[in-house]
């Protein structure tokens, strides 16, 4: 679809991209004083397609290394390329670790980050002795055995409203740590298939994947609840832990913070709009 001109110049539209990434070169979604940011990239793109500089808001910050299969972003723009001509320029001009998978006209009004009302985050752990090279960024790497069921049973003590703020990053200047996640789970998948993958795979192994949804988190949130349930899947730590360190509000009493290559952003919902998930 191209615009109406009006009085000589393109209608402003607000537009809705859905974006994948390979968060492993970059300092994360924010633009950042040094390093080269996913926002950054995604500004560029599209100033280089528009003529004149676009800002673009993101609906979560990711950090640096991780990665996501949902991310959404919201921009104004006053191109006339129908959608599909735009997408395919903007990844023409990104590099090939960044996708734009999705991409609407939106409302006026929307923004990315102010309208979304939940997030959806999976964290994959690797178990095995040897790592898979091709799964290195995307999985912590856990040799020793761990109990998927118990970290199960704990990650579902999560669920309801909550305060937090003993999963968050220290130094954090957020107004309130009261989150709710809807759904938590701990799964052990089979080794996923693909080129390195199938009955011929060289490798043996399981992934262990903690998937949390929430109407939203806190920096660090899914990250340190991962290094918990980690520590009752290998019997350091009781699943009954899990209600005294929300109620103690203290990231002490918590597990360490898992690292950042594991963790993928893999849906932002909104009001009465599908999930911002799309496919090529």
């Amino acid at each position: 679809m191209v615009v109406a001109e009006v009085s000589g110049a393109w209608r402003v539209r607000t537009i809705r991209l859905t974006l994948a990434y390979d968060g492993t070169a970059y300092v994360g979604w924010q633009r950042q004083a040094q390093g080269v940011s996913i926002q950054g990239l995604i500004e560029a793109a599209l100033t280089r397609v528009e003529g004149a500089p676009v800002a673009v808001a993101g609906a979560g910050r990711t950090d640096a290394g991780v990665h996501a299969r949902g991310q959404v972003a919201s921009a104004r723009v006053s191109t006339a390329l129908d959608m599909p001509t735009l997408r395919r320029a903007l990844n023409a001009n990104l590099p090939p670790d960044i996708r734009v998978i999705g991409l609407d006209v939106a409302p006026d009004q929307f923004h990315a980050r102010f309208d979304a009302q939940g997030k959806v985050y999976e964290y994959w752990i690797w178990q095995s002795a040897v790592m898979p090279p091709h799964l290195r960024t995307w999985c912590w790497h856990i040799r020793r055995p761990l109990d998927a069921g118990a970290m199960d049973r704990a990650a579902r003590m999560l669920e309801g409203a909550h305060d937090f703020a003993a999963f968050q990053a220290t130094r954090s200047d957020v107004t309130t740590t009261t989150r709710t996640i809807r759904e938590a789970r701990v799964t052990s998948e089979p080794p996923p298939t693909g080129p390195w993958g199938g009955a011929l795979t060289p490798f043996s192994g399981h992934a262990i994947v903690v998937r949390a949804e929430a109407d939203g988190f806190l920096r660090h949130m899914v990250r340190a609840i991962v290094g918990t349930l980690v520590e009752i899947g290998d019997g350091t730590r009781r699943a009954e832990s899990i209600p005294e360190v929300l109620k103690a509000r203290d990231r002490t009493l918590a597990g360490p913070t898992a690292p950042a290559h594991g963790l993928v952003l893999v849906r932002v919902d909104y009001p009465h709009v599908a999930p911002a998930v799309r496919t090529l």
